[in-house]
């Protein structure tokens, strides 16, 4: 599992966008400045949608006022669903990053395995903050938690 201090793994992923999918490098993503990045098991879930991408669009300021340049939502989805989930919490300030194949969850060691419940492999939920593509923060939530990645937690890290 990724850890403090380690560098933040470089993939192609998708960014959900107005204009629709588009490719993002991480390295060049997380490379320079402060970014807080939270990942979700899957878009238009319960806690997903009703706490913690809500909790991040409501701290927004705060974060900002912090030194966070972005913030940055993720889960195993793709980009299309990450669309429409961003439209419909009203996101515009925040990218959200289709995992599609869990290929940079599986490179963060942070995946859930959820197939025996026929959701296949998802992420934990979890929350970082990295300054220039080193992580400086990580909080990983135990099984079925909503604590140490919440805005308000991660805002108290900061």
């Amino acid at each position: 599992m990724i850890k403090i201090g380690d560098k933040m793994p470089v993939l192609k992923l998708m960014a959900a966008t107005a204009e629709g999918p588009r490719e993002v490098d991480t390295g060049e993503l997380f490379g320079a400045g402060k970014t807080v990045m939270f990942a979700v098991p899957g878009a238009f879930t319960p806690t997903c949608s009703a706490k913690h991408l809500p909790g991040f669009v409501e701290h927004l300021p705060a974060l900002k006022a912090k030194g966070v340049d972005q913030v940055v939502c993720m889960a195993v989805n793709d980009a299309f669903v990450m669309g429409a989930w961003a439209k419909d919490q009203n996101t515009a300030e925040i990218i959200m990053l289709a995992d599609g194949s869990a290929v940079f969850t599986k490179a963060l060691g942070l995946e859930l395995d959820l197939v025996a419940r026929g959701l296949g492999v998802r992420s934990q939920r979890f929350a970082l903050v990295t300054e220039n593509g080193v992580v400086t923060h990580l909080a990983v939530e135990e099984a079925g938690g909503f604590d140490v990645s919440r805005a308000e937690a991660v805002l108290e890290a900061l």
